[in-house]
């Protein structure tokens, strides 16, 4: 009995360690314009390297109004990958105007598959699984956040 309460301790004390070094992402709204209509979302902000390399790790639900957006700062080839990822999400790859360059949807978690787009993009939001869908999300859609300006 010791010995399982030891376990059980020592299990807990892991979980709250790996909690507190979670990083805290500020939120912003983010706005998705489709041909069925306007949704925005609650996203986190991933704009460091930290945050980035972090992501949604370790989570295992993404309410269907929040997102997380992937501010790479620059427009560049992006790779993304769902290590410890246990949701399955939709990535949303994002030119630096704002448009929809590609759209990846229902990631595997836990995946070492490195998902792209074919073009540099400026961001990746991610959102949960079948939001694409549901949206009727495809490139040429428009993402309406600060980050993004529009084409000269």
């Amino acid at each position: 009995m010791r010995v399982l309460l030891m376990g059980f301790f020592l299990c807990l004390f892991a979980a709250v360690g790996a909690l507190a070094e979670a990083p805290v992402f500020r939120r912003e709204p983010v706005r998705i314009v489709t041909a069925m209509g306007e949704t925005e979302f609650s996203a986190e902000i991933a704009d460091t390297d930290a945050l980035r390399q972090y992501g949604l790790m370790f989570r295992y639900t993404l309410p269907g109004d929040r997102a997380m957006l992937f501010d790479f700062g620059q427009a560049r080839q992006v790779g993304m990958w769902m290590k410890n990822t246990y949701i399955a999400l939709d990535m949303v790859f994002i030119r630096a105007d704002g448009t929809v360059a590609s759209v990846a949807e229902n990631t595997v978690p836990h995946s070492l598959e490195v998902v792209g787009a074919a073009e540099p993009v400026l961001a990746v939001l991610e959102v949960a699984a079948g939001t694409a869908r549901r949206l009727g999300l495809k490139p040429g859609d428009k993402v309406y956040h600060p980050i993004f300006k529009p084409a000269p």
